[in-house]
């Protein structure tokens, strides 16, 4: 017994020590790519990155313990999918002129034609972040996760993990099974790295569904998720979801309040909290907010004033567990997780008609 848990120790030690020295490669090629080719600089103060430091070796630990623990795959904290990064790499490169233009001309308008950007909310018509297309067009598409991991120095898809450890108790707290199998809907779902997670941590008790506006990261998302998984993909706007009221067991979120006006945001997590059951999870992700972590302050308001995000501040300012009780679900609890704010919350129960109501 003493052998196997000092085996285990060694084993996180190492995981989180390889994980720390493979974000810091990719961190390299980004600021190399982001100095050289779009002329950004990126240099936090001393008590910034010691921040910095210890949110990522909490990140890996937790991740590392999370799939000890059997919440998913230990094939998840393996390794990136390579292949498709190193595919989208050649188109990566030959955009970056582009992007570097409209970031000169600081163009967020440039859309393609062809997209009807006509069709959707003013707020969306546009091309965040500068990149080509916004999320209206097929390069996005194929750049996007990429794009993410380099920013975000291979840790994307690890904050993302952080939404499945929850979704997976919940399932075996209900008895999921083939026979009656936990409904799940991630709204903003974009190219369906979550849904691959969640499908992978319960190949056979869940039903998946994911609803994104873009119609583009839709089709992205019916190439990379495995077809063997039992996963819906709709194109909707997330301000009117497209389910009736109560229908799922489980609804998911990560990273698209901060995309949305406050308006917006509003609106999106009421229908959350409409198309959830009583009893039923919600587990909200998004960038952490000010509040959180005073000494990335910097970091956090820098990030708006490179990319082309005209939300993200007022997002930074707002807080996230308040807005989703103003949706009428009750948070239970709040998680950072390196530079995600994960919220953990329930839909109440009704309760009993009063002698007047009843009439």
């Amino acid at each position: 017994m003493a052998l196997a848990a000092l085996r285990r120790e060694l084993s996180r030690r190492m995981y989180v020590r390889s994980r720390m020295v493979r974000t810091s490669a990719v961190r390299l090629a980004y600021l190399a790519y982001s100095r050289a080719l779009l002329r950004w600089e990126n240099r936090s103060s001393p008590e910034a990155a010691a921040s910095l430091r210890r949110r990522l070796e909490e990140l890996f630990d937790q991740d590392f313990r999370d799939a000890e623990a059997g919440y998913y795959p230990r094939s998840l904290i393996e390794t990136l999918p390579w292949r498709e990064y190193a595919q989208a790499v050649p188109r990566l490169l030959a955009d970056l002129p582009r992007t570097r233009a409209r970031i000169g001309r600081g163009d967020f308008r440039e859309l393609p034609q062809e997209a009807a950007p006509g069709r959707y909310p003013h707020y969306y018509a546009r091309n965040f972040h500068y990149q080509t297309d916004g999320y209206l067009g097929h390069t996005s598409a194929a750049l996007y996760d990429l794009q993410v991991e380099l920013l975000f120095g291979g840790t994307a898809d690890v904050m993302r993990r952080r939404l499945v450890p929850p979704v997976v108790r919940c399932a075996r707290a209900r008895g999921a099974s083939p026979a009656q199998p936990l409904r799940v809907l991630d709204v903003g779902c974009g190219t369906g790295h979550l849904l691959n997670m969640l499908g992978a941590a319960l190949p056979v008790e869940a039903k998946l569904f994911g609803v994104d506006l873009s119609p583009h990261y839709i089709a992205r998302a019916r190439e990379i998720v495995p077809r063997d998984l039992d996963v819906s993909l709709v194109c909707d706007n997330a301000e009117k979801l497209p389910f009736v009221d109560e229908s799922f067991d489980a609804v998911t979120s990560a990273y698209l309040l901060h995309e949305v006006p406050d308006e917006v945001r509003a609106r999106v997590l009421a229908e959350m909290a409409r198309v959830v059951r009583p009893g039923g999870l919600v587990v909200v992700a998004d960038s952490i907010q000010l509040a959180d972590a005073p000494e990335l302050e910097r970091e956090i308001l820098g990030f708006p004033s490179r990319f082309h995000e005209p939300f993200y501040t007022s997002y930074v300012k707002d807080e996230l567990a308040a807005r989703i009780s103003e949706a009428g679900l009750r948070a239970t609890s709040a998680q950072l997780a390196f530079l995600t704010k994960l919220v953990f919350a329930e839909k109440p129960a009704p309760g009993p008609a009063s002698p007047m109501s009843a009439r």
